[in-house]
């Protein structure tokens, strides 16, 4: 039998379009036993100045799929009220900026296995990968 029942998670967060962490952005995980279990709320914890979660819940025993959420629109609303308040000319009629307004990944895990999926972010696109 496996030392761990458990897989373990953790992310990160870099901002891509200023090649930056991104600090502050919200981040609530959720799992599931099974492909058809409903997904259970474990909590969530927000990104620290380096773009990282280090207080993310454990995973319950017989956990079989992940997903995290990321609420990245309050972080680039923020960014875009910064930037605008440096040169308010160069923004348009104040529609958001924030084509993905949150992210959910969601991936599969295996008992003993740690997973750290960094999230690679800017206001129009997104890239994930599992990372070590």
């Amino acid at each position: 039998m496996s030392t761990s029942t458990t897989a373990s998670v953790s992310t990160h967060i870099l901002d891509t379009s200023i090649g930056r962490p991104a600090e502050g952005v919200a981040v609530r995980l959720f799992a599931r036993s099974g492909r058809k279990a409903d997904w259970q709320a474990l909590g969530g914890s927000a990104t620290d100045a380096d773009g990282r979660c280090k207080d993310l819940p454990a995973l319950p025993e017989g956990t079989t799929h992940v997903r995290l959420d990321f609420e990245v629109e309050p972080y680039f609303a923020k960014k875009q009220a910064d930037a605008q308040q440096d040169a308010p000319a160069n923004r348009d009629s104040g529609a958001s900026s924030v084509f993905f307004p949150e992210v959910a990944i969601t991936f599969a895990v295996v008992p003993g296995e740690h997973y750290h999926v960094p999230l690679l972010l800017n206001p129009f696109g997104y890239s994930v990968y599992r990372g070590s």
